[in-house]
């Protein structure tokens, strides 16, 4: 299931997959794979893209 939360998100901070994935230190693609639901970021990356995006990691728990 996709995670338009997350894509908002993002959008609102002028901020790539690209720029996101480069802070994480993981690949755009995880990025995409995450936006697009077919992955559940482990609870280290869940809290580094939060802080990066500023909301809650648990957020991604709660779907």
């Amino acid at each position: 299931m996709k995670r338009e939360w997350l894509i908002e998100k993002r959008k609102i901070k002028k901020i790539s997959q690209e720029d996101l994935a480069n802070k994480c230190d993981v690949s755009q693609v995880t990025i995409a794979r995450i936006e697009a639901g077919e992955r559940r970021p482990s609870p280290e990356l869940a809290k580094k893209i939060a802080d990066v995006l500023n909301f809650s990691w648990t957020k991604f728990y709660e779907e």
